[in-house]
């Protein structure tokens, strides 16, 4: 005689929740400002300007973009402005930094417009692997919006979870 196997994981009432799943879709490009400065170092305003005009900024259409420098240069903030003005119209966003602050751009706007009042007094389990590049930065804006609403939050997965907070009782 038998026990059935009861998967209590399965039974629980713990929700899963995967950053991977709200991966904003879409190409990221770094943009290079560097290419654009006399020697790589030096920003000759006419030159500079005249290199935006002359750039093909359709190939940015509908794409995330990440604006840098990969030199030592000092750049004003009006050459990365100038350039965004130039990108505004095609791109999806633009970002002053490397791709993982483009992704912890997008993860921002993406966690700030989640609703997630259906999680009210829930215990969650955040998802800590993924296929997908997902910033540290987005596990922290989760949190920001998750722990005033849920029961307790968790990280990992439901067989091997790493307890981070729990609701105090009431």
């Amino acid at each position: 005689m038998s026990e059935e196997i009861i998967n209590r994981v399965a039974e629980s009432k713990l929700v899963t929740f995967n950053l991977e799943d709200y991966y904003p879709e879409g190409e990221r490009i770094v943009f290079d400002l560097s290419k654009w400065l006399h020697e790589g170092f030096v920003l000759r305003e006419k030159d500079f300007r005249e290199s935006a005009k002359e750039h093909d900024w359709e190939q940015y259409n509908d794409k995330y973009i990440a604006l840098t420098c990969s030199t030592d240069a000092i750049v004003p903030a009006w050459a990365y402005m100038l350039i965004t003005t130039c990108l505004q119209p095609y791109s999806k966003k633009v970002v002053i930094g490397d791709l993982e602050n483009l992704e912890s751009h997008l993860y921002q706007e993406v966690i700030e417009r989640l609703d997630v009042s259906d999680l009210k007094d829930k215990p969650v389990i955040v998802k800590g692997c993924s296929h997908k590049p997902v910033p540290k930065n987005a596990y922290l804006f989760l949190i920001n919006k998750l722990q005033p609403v849920v029961k307790s939050l968790m990280y990992g997965e439901a067989c091997s979870s790493v307890p981070l907070y729990k609701q105090p009782k009431k």
